[in-house]
C-alpha cells in the first residue's frame, strides 16, 4: 500500500507548479493573464508545455499575493524574450 500512495504523490506533482495545485496558481502575464495554470493546460497544451520546460531555468516563479492567491510571473532577471 505504501508504494501506491507514493505513486499518488508523484502523480500530483505539476511540471509547472510543483506541489501547488495548478487550479490555484494564476498566470500574471501574457494572453492568459488571470487564468489558472490548469485552464491554460486545457486551452493551450503547447504553451503549457513551454511553461513546464522553462520551470527549472528560473524564467518563471510563483509568488503568493496578499489576497492569498498564488501567481505565476516572469522572473524579471531571466533572459527570456517578453
Amino acid at each position: 500500500m505504501s508504494s501506491h500512495s507514493g505513486n499518488s504523490a508523484q502523480k500530483d506533482m505539476s511540471p509547472v507548479t510543483g506541489i501547488i495545485d495548478e487550479r490555484h496558481v494564476i498566470l500574471d502575464f501574457g494572453k492568459y493573464e488571470g487564468q489558472s495554470v490548469r485552464e491554460v493546460a486545457e486551452k493551450d497544451p503547447p504553451f503549457y508545455d513551454r511553461l513546464a520546460s522553462q520551470r527549472d531555468n528560473g524564467v518563471f516563479a510563483i509568488r503568493r499575493h496578499r489576497d492569498k492567491t498564488f501567481r505565476l510571473y516572469i522572473n524579471p532577471l531571466s533572459n527570456i524574450d517578453h
